[in-house]
This record gives C-alpha cells, sequence and structure tokens, in this order.
C-alpha cells in the first residue's frame, strides 16, 4: 500500500496506522544512512518551519533545527519569551498568523490540546515535540534503535518500563508498542497503577486487539523476565522539588541496577532512556538530592555506562526520526 503523509499533522502515533509508521521508521533509516554518507537531498529547500518551546529542551530542539537545516529549510525558535501565545494573542490566532508564515510548526510544551489547537486552525502541519501525556518523536527514535540493536522484528521484543508508569514517556509507549504489536510492560508501584488513565488504557487495548500487541501493568519483577528493552524516565523534574520524598519512597524499587538488569534473564538486553538523565550527582538538582538525604537516580551509572546502554544511539536518533516526520510531511 502506497502511504502519503504529506499534509499530516504529527500529534500521537494513535493517529498513525502500523503501515503509515513503518513508512516512517524506514525513511529515517534511509535518511540516517544518506547524512553517514554526506548526502543530503535538499528536499525541503525553500520551506521554513518555527519551533514552538514553552518545556526547555537539548535534544528536541537540535534535532529539529539541524534536521530542517540538512534539507535545506529555514528554522526560527520561539521560547515562551519570545512568543505571545496565550498572554496578548490566543492560541488560534497565533496558530493562524504562522501558518501564514511557515510550511510546519513545532509545539513542546504542555497541554495536548494546545498542539491540538495549533493543528486544527494553523492550515499546515504541526509537530508535537512533546505534552505531558504524550512524546511520539521520542518512540520514533527509540524504535528505530530498536530495530538497530535488538535482532527480532517489533513485533516480537519485549519493553519493560521501569518507573513513574503514569508519565508522558510510559503513555507514549503504550501507544508505541500497541500500533506495532509490541510487548510493553508499566512497571511500577502499585499506588502509581491505581493513578492510570482508564480511557487509555482501553483505547491502547482496542489497537492490541488489532495489532497483536500485549500491554501490561505490573509491580511484579517476574514481568522483566524476557525483556530485550529496560527503559527509564527521570522521577522527577524542575519544579517538582516537593514530590521528591514521596517518589524516591514509591520509585527506589524500580531503579534500574545491575540486578535489576540481570532479572530480565536475557544479556542482550539494553537500556534506554530518552535523556536527560540522573545517573549520578554531578548535575545539581541530583547533588542537591543528595544533601538532602535523596537519591533521585532513576538508574545506576554502572548501568548507564554499561554495554547494553544505548542510550546516545537513541539520543542522535531523534535527529533522524525527526527529519523523517519533517519530510514525510512537508517535503
Amino acid at each position: 500500500m502506497a502511504v502519503n503523509l504529506k499534509g499530516r499533522s504529527f500529534l500521537t502515533l494513535m493517529d498513525f496506522t502500523p503501515e503509515e509508521i513503518r513508512y516512517m521508521l524506514d525513511l529515517a533509516h534511509d535518511l540516517k544512512a544518506k547524512k553517514r554518507a554526506g548526502i543530503c537531498n535538499q528536499v525541503l529547500k525553500g520551506k521554513n518551519i518555527v519551533l514552538l518551546f514553552e518545556k526547555t529542551s537539548t535534544r528536541t530542539r537540535c534535532a529539529f533545527e539541524v534536521a530542517a537545516m540538512d534539507e535545506g529549510a529555514g528554522v526560527t525558535f520561539l521560547d515562551s519569551g519570545s512568543s505571545q501565545m496565550g498572554k496578548k494573542e490566543t492560541m488560534e490566532d497565533t496558530a493562524k498568523v504562522l501558518g501564514r508564515f511557515y510550511d510546519g510548526i513545532e509545539y513542546r510544551g504542555f497541554d495536548q490540546e494546545v498542539v491540538e489547537g495549533l493543528a486544527k486552525y494553523a492550515g499546515v502541519p504541526v509537530w508535537n515535540g512533546l505534552t505531558d501525556v504524550d512524546h511520539p518523536t521520542q518512540i520514533l527514535a527509540d524504535l528505530l534503535t530498536i530495530e538497530e540493536h535488538v535482532a527480532k522484528p517489533l513485533n516480537k521484543v519485549k519493553v519493560v518500563f521501569s518507573g513513574d508508569i503514569r508519565n508522558n514517556m510510559s503513555y507514549a509507549w503504550m501507544y508505541g508498542c500497541a500500533k506495532m504489536g509490541m510487548h510493553y510492560v508499566a512497571y511500577g508501584p502499585d499506588e502509581m497503577k491505581a493513578e492510570l488513565k482508564q480511557d487509555v488504557i482501553a483505547k491502547v487495548q482496542e489497537v492490541a486487539k488489532e495489532t497483536g500487541a500485549t500491554i501490561e501493568v505490573s509491580s511484579d519483577p517476574a514481568c522483566l523476565k524476557g525483556a530485550d528493552v529496560i527503559y527509564a524516565d527521570v522521577w522527577a523534574s524542575m519544579g517538582e522539588e516537593a514530590e521528591i520524598p514521596e517518589r524516591v519512597r514509591l520509585l527506589t524499587p524500580f531503579k534500574v541496577t545491575e540486578e535489576l538488569m540481570a532479572a530480565t534473564e536475557n544479556p542482550d538486553c539494553i537500556f534506554m532512556h530518552c535523556l536527560p538523565s540522573f545517573h549520578d550527582f554531578e548535575t545539581k538538582m541530583a547533588k542537591t538530592q543528595k544533601e538532602e538525604g535523596y537519591d533521585i537516580r532513576e538508574v545506576t551509572d554502572e548501568v548507564f555506562r554499561s554495554k547494553n546502554s544505548v542510550v546516545f544511539d537513541e539520543a542522535e536518533n531523534r535527529m533522524h526520526t525527526i527529519k523523517a516526520v519533517i519530510v514525510a510531511t512537508i517535503g
């Protein structure tokens, strides 16, 4: 079946068929190989994109900028201090104005409703760089990384997300695994299991029935057995310091350690992380919290730096998969 994504927004993987996701992954593999060979076809020459950032990021901003410029597009970056959206101008008005200037709009912020609203009113493709409930560009990069490091087709791969199973990465993994027929386990405390969005669970289970995926939630370490991927994310971000004592109490049993990796009984199991990561005490936040008696590391340094860790390959793949999304939708 021919796939044409021209003019489509990229808001969540739930909007795409497995065949369309497969197309974007294949395109990303191709574009990565071409970049490594020094080939850039400038298919976006004459195009311009704008990046709207209400949340800061290293990888997302750099990935979008390099991906677009590699293929000849111009890029404008607007952070919350540079845009009037939500302050002196409504999101709808901002979308309509930017849609007149640009061929595509990226949004990274908080509410999913904002990125959906931008897509509704802009008249050009809008790409979700992260919201509080989803992170589709990260999952696309993660799937590419798995294909490079795990000698199985995606529909035979088991991913275990260990930690705060209520966060946007856990939900995004549910969407990606459901769509691609994968085995996903949200491994975290029962207290967090009770707080999961039941509408999301119901939605991914419906998709799983069609694709053969398995979506599970567990607090039992036995679920680690047979994992091909162990995935982690930070337990608390800047601005969430008040929640750290309780999160450390709940999540320390789910810290990714060498013992947890061994419990997979798979010596080839890879460790993945969307970054940034608290894996040592060299960051200001981790050091400060340690002085206050809290170890906020979601993964030990031994695992993070081990031969099974592919976190930097994964980070690079943000650029290649984002390039595929941009090229597929406005190229």
